[in-house]
Protein backbone atom coordinates (compact mmCIF):
# COMPACT_ATOMS: atom_id res chain seq x y z
CA UNK A 1 0.00 0.00 0.00
CA UNK A 2 1.58 3.21 -0.69
CA UNK A 3 0.89 6.38 1.23
CA UNK A 4 0.60 10.04 0.30
CA UNK A 5 4.25 12.21 1.66
CA UNK A 6 3.63 14.34 5.16
CA UNK A 7 2.45 17.60 4.13
CA UNK A 8 1.63 16.90 0.59
CA UNK A 9 -1.10 18.93 -0.82
CA UNK A 10 -4.75 18.00 -1.05
CA UNK A 11 -6.45 18.06 -4.31
CA UNK A 12 -10.35 18.89 -4.55
CA UNK A 13 -12.34 18.92 -8.11
CA UNK A 14 -14.98 21.66 -8.58
CA UNK A 15 -18.17 21.18 -9.87
CA UNK A 16 -19.01 21.38 -13.83
CA UNK A 17 -19.75 25.09 -14.86
CA UNK A 18 -20.17 26.77 -17.78
CA UNK A 19 -16.42 26.98 -19.96
CA UNK A 20 -15.19 30.75 -20.34
CA UNK A 21 -13.47 30.13 -23.50
CA UNK A 22 -15.33 27.47 -25.89
CA UNK A 23 -19.21 27.63 -26.09
CA UNK A 24 -21.20 24.85 -25.50
CA UNK A 25 -18.60 23.45 -23.08
CA UNK A 26 -18.43 22.36 -19.31
CA UNK A 27 -15.46 23.25 -17.27
CA UNK A 28 -14.21 21.04 -14.25
CA UNK A 29 -11.03 22.01 -12.22
CA UNK A 30 -8.66 20.40 -9.78
CA UNK A 31 -6.87 22.30 -7.13
CA UNK A 32 -5.45 22.70 -3.63
CA UNK A 33 -4.09 25.37 -1.25
CA UNK A 34 -1.02 27.28 -1.66
CA UNK A 35 -0.01 27.90 2.33
CA UNK A 36 2.63 27.61 4.75
CA UNK A 37 6.32 27.88 3.99
CA UNK A 38 6.26 24.83 1.28
CA UNK A 39 4.14 27.03 -0.69
CA UNK A 40 6.86 28.60 -3.18
CA UNK A 41 8.35 25.10 -3.28
CA UNK A 42 4.91 23.76 -4.49
CA UNK A 43 4.18 26.32 -6.47
CA UNK A 44 6.63 26.05 -8.29
CA UNK A 45 6.41 22.09 -8.76
CA UNK A 46 2.28 22.72 -10.15
CA UNK A 47 3.27 25.80 -12.41
CA UNK A 48 6.12 23.17 -14.24
CA UNK A 49 3.00 20.75 -13.95
CA UNK A 50 0.33 22.96 -15.90
CA UNK A 51 -1.19 24.68 -12.96
CA UNK A 52 -1.81 28.29 -12.73
CA UNK A 53 -2.19 30.46 -9.26
CA UNK A 54 -4.93 32.10 -8.17
CA UNK A 55 -4.30 33.75 -4.67
CA UNK A 56 -3.88 31.08 -2.44
CA UNK A 57 -5.16 28.39 -4.87
CA UNK A 58 -3.17 26.39 -7.56
CA UNK A 59 -5.24 24.89 -10.02
CA UNK A 60 -5.63 22.86 -13.53
CA UNK A 61 -8.15 22.47 -16.06
CA UNK A 62 -9.73 18.39 -15.48
CA UNK A 63 -12.80 18.65 -18.52
CA UNK A 64 -14.46 15.34 -19.34
CA UNK A 65 -13.41 14.69 -23.09
CA UNK A 66 -11.60 17.87 -23.33
CA UNK A 67 -7.89 18.64 -23.33
CA UNK A 68 -8.36 22.08 -25.39
CA UNK A 69 -6.27 24.38 -22.15
CA UNK A 70 -2.84 23.91 -22.46
CA UNK A 71 0.45 25.03 -20.57
CA UNK A 72 2.42 27.25 -22.44
CA UNK A 73 5.77 28.68 -21.80
CA UNK A 74 8.09 30.82 -23.84
CA UNK A 75 11.92 29.72 -23.93
CA UNK A 76 13.63 32.98 -23.00
CA UNK A 77 16.94 32.73 -24.38
CA UNK A 78 15.75 31.20 -27.46
CA UNK A 79 13.28 34.07 -27.86
CA UNK A 80 12.97 35.65 -31.74
CA UNK A 81 12.41 39.17 -31.50
CA UNK A 82 10.42 39.64 -34.97
CA UNK A 83 9.50 43.15 -36.66
CA UNK A 84 6.74 43.19 -35.55
CA UNK A 85 7.53 42.68 -31.76
CA UNK A 86 10.30 45.37 -32.00
CA UNK A 87 7.78 48.27 -33.28
CA UNK A 88 5.57 46.91 -29.85
CA UNK A 89 8.84 47.77 -28.11
CA UNK A 90 9.50 50.61 -30.08
CA UNK A 91 6.10 52.43 -29.06
CA UNK A 92 6.90 51.83 -25.24
CA UNK A 93 10.02 53.45 -25.05
CA UNK A 94 8.57 55.89 -22.94
CA UNK A 95 7.57 53.22 -20.37
CA UNK A 96 9.30 52.31 -16.97
CA UNK A 97 8.60 48.80 -15.61
CA UNK A 98 9.48 49.08 -11.80
CA UNK A 99 9.13 45.83 -9.74
CA UNK A 100 7.66 46.40 -6.31
CA UNK A 101 6.38 44.09 -3.64
CA UNK A 102 3.01 43.21 -4.02
CA UNK A 103 0.66 46.12 -2.44
CA UNK A 104 -2.68 47.41 -3.53
CA UNK A 105 -3.02 50.96 -4.22
CA UNK A 106 -5.99 52.75 -5.14
CA UNK A 107 -4.16 54.16 -8.11
CA UNK A 108 -4.19 50.54 -9.48
CA UNK A 109 -7.15 49.67 -8.51
CA UNK A 110 -8.30 52.82 -10.86
CA UNK A 111 -6.54 51.07 -13.69
CA UNK A 112 -7.49 48.00 -12.79
CA UNK A 113 -11.55 49.20 -12.99
CA UNK A 114 -10.99 50.76 -16.15
CA UNK A 115 -9.73 48.09 -18.16
CA UNK A 116 -12.14 45.65 -16.71
CA UNK A 117 -14.89 48.00 -17.97
CA UNK A 118 -13.28 48.20 -21.51
CA UNK A 119 -12.82 44.86 -22.13
CA UNK A 120 -14.21 42.21 -19.80
CA UNK A 121 -17.74 43.91 -18.60
CA UNK A 122 -19.41 40.30 -18.76
CA UNK A 123 -16.62 38.47 -17.45
CA UNK A 124 -15.94 36.74 -14.27
CA UNK A 125 -14.23 39.45 -12.49
CA UNK A 126 -16.62 42.43 -13.27
CA UNK A 127 -17.66 42.85 -9.82
CA UNK A 128 -15.08 43.16 -8.12
CA UNK A 129 -14.44 45.80 -5.38
CA UNK A 130 -10.87 47.75 -4.68
CA UNK A 131 -11.30 44.86 -1.40
CA UNK A 132 -11.29 42.19 -4.02
CA UNK A 133 -8.20 43.47 -5.53
CA UNK A 134 -6.37 43.93 -2.55
CA UNK A 135 -6.96 39.88 -1.86
CA UNK A 136 -5.90 39.00 -5.51
CA UNK A 137 -2.44 41.06 -5.15
CA UNK A 138 -1.64 40.30 -1.81
CA UNK A 139 -3.15 37.13 -0.01
CA UNK A 140 -0.31 35.04 -1.49
CA UNK A 141 2.44 32.46 0.35
CA UNK A 142 4.72 32.34 -2.46
CA UNK A 143 7.22 35.05 -4.10
CA UNK A 144 5.13 37.18 -6.15
CA UNK A 145 5.63 40.99 -7.23
CA UNK A 146 4.07 43.54 -9.29
CA UNK A 147 5.26 45.35 -11.70
CA UNK A 148 3.78 49.08 -12.20
CA UNK A 149 4.82 50.54 -15.99
CA UNK A 150 4.83 53.79 -16.21
CA UNK A 151 4.77 57.19 -18.36
CA UNK A 152 7.75 59.49 -17.79
CA UNK A 153 5.02 61.87 -16.07
CA UNK A 154 4.49 59.35 -13.22
CA UNK A 155 1.25 58.26 -14.68
CA UNK A 156 0.50 54.24 -14.42
CA UNK A 157 -0.13 52.91 -17.70
CA UNK A 158 -0.03 48.80 -16.96
CA UNK A 159 0.51 46.43 -14.21
CA UNK A 160 1.46 42.75 -13.88
CA UNK A 161 1.47 40.41 -10.89
CA UNK A 162 4.14 38.22 -11.37
CA UNK A 163 5.62 34.74 -9.52
CA UNK A 164 9.11 34.69 -9.24
CA UNK A 165 9.06 30.86 -9.63
CA UNK A 166 13.17 29.10 -9.55
CA UNK A 167 12.49 27.95 -13.48
CA UNK A 168 10.69 31.53 -14.74
CA UNK A 169 8.29 34.43 -14.31
CA UNK A 170 4.84 33.46 -14.74
CA UNK A 171 2.26 35.78 -15.25
CA UNK A 172 -0.31 35.37 -12.90
CA UNK A 173 -2.40 38.54 -14.39
CA UNK A 174 -2.25 41.71 -16.02
CA UNK A 175 -4.27 45.27 -16.92
CA UNK A 176 -3.22 48.27 -18.57
CA UNK A 177 -4.30 51.22 -20.16
CA UNK A 178 -8.10 50.07 -21.95
CA UNK A 179 -7.92 53.27 -24.57
CA UNK A 180 -4.23 52.84 -25.97
CA UNK A 181 -4.76 50.23 -28.94
CA UNK A 182 -1.14 51.72 -30.94
CA UNK A 183 0.75 50.59 -28.04
CA UNK A 184 -0.30 46.95 -27.74
CA UNK A 185 0.55 46.71 -24.11
CA UNK A 186 -0.48 43.32 -23.60
CA UNK A 187 2.09 41.82 -26.36
CA UNK A 188 4.51 44.66 -24.85
CA UNK A 189 4.30 43.16 -21.34
CA UNK A 190 4.91 39.98 -22.26
CA UNK A 191 7.98 41.09 -24.16
CA UNK A 192 9.16 42.78 -21.07
CA UNK A 193 8.79 39.73 -19.27
CA UNK A 194 11.02 37.89 -21.52
CA UNK A 195 13.89 40.40 -21.49
CA UNK A 196 13.63 40.56 -17.36
CA UNK A 197 13.66 36.94 -17.43
CA UNK A 198 16.71 37.07 -19.61
CA UNK A 199 17.81 38.91 -17.29
CA UNK A 200 17.60 37.02 -14.39
CA UNK A 201 18.89 33.91 -15.52
CA UNK A 202 15.88 32.45 -16.01
CA UNK A 203 14.86 30.19 -18.56
CA UNK A 204 10.78 30.23 -18.94
CA UNK A 205 8.12 32.85 -18.75
CA UNK A 206 5.32 31.19 -18.63
CA UNK A 207 1.68 32.32 -20.02
CA UNK A 208 -0.90 30.07 -18.85
CA UNK A 209 -3.51 28.64 -20.89
CA UNK A 210 -3.36 28.08 -24.68
CA UNK A 211 -6.57 27.54 -26.41
CA UNK A 212 -6.94 26.41 -29.71
CA UNK A 213 -10.19 27.82 -30.77
CA UNK A 214 -10.43 30.25 -28.60
CA UNK A 215 -9.54 34.19 -29.74
CA UNK A 216 -9.29 35.59 -26.76
CA UNK A 217 -6.13 33.27 -26.19
CA UNK A 218 -5.08 32.95 -29.43
CA UNK A 219 -2.30 35.63 -28.96
CA UNK A 220 -0.40 33.30 -26.80
CA UNK A 221 0.92 31.07 -30.05
CA UNK A 222 2.48 34.16 -31.39
CA UNK A 223 5.71 34.35 -29.08
CA UNK A 224 8.34 31.59 -29.96
CA UNK A 225 10.42 29.48 -29.59
CA UNK A 226 7.74 27.93 -26.91
CA UNK A 227 6.91 24.87 -25.26
CA UNK A 228 3.84 23.34 -24.43
CA UNK A 229 2.90 20.84 -21.86
CA UNK A 230 0.63 17.79 -23.49
CA UNK A 231 1.10 14.03 -22.12
CA UNK A 232 4.40 13.21 -23.26
CA UNK A 233 5.33 16.57 -21.17
CA UNK A 234 6.81 20.09 -22.28
CA UNK A 235 7.01 19.79 -26.57
CA UNK A 236 8.79 22.70 -28.10
CA UNK A 237 7.43 24.69 -30.88
CA UNK A 238 9.52 27.16 -33.04
CA UNK A 239 6.42 28.49 -35.40
CA UNK A 240 5.31 28.32 -38.34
Amino acid sequence: MTTQPRNAPQFYLTAPAPCPYLPAQQERKVFTHLIGRRAGEINDVLTQGGFRRSQTIAYRPACEGCRSCVSVRVVADDFRTTRSFRRVINQNRDLAGTMVLPHASSEQYGLFRAYLDARHADGGMADMSVLDYSVMVEDTHVTTRLIEYRRENDELVAVALTDILSDGLSMVYSFYEPDAPHRSLGTYLILDHIARAQILGLPYVYLGYWVDGSRRMGYKSRFHPQERLLPEGWVRYDGE
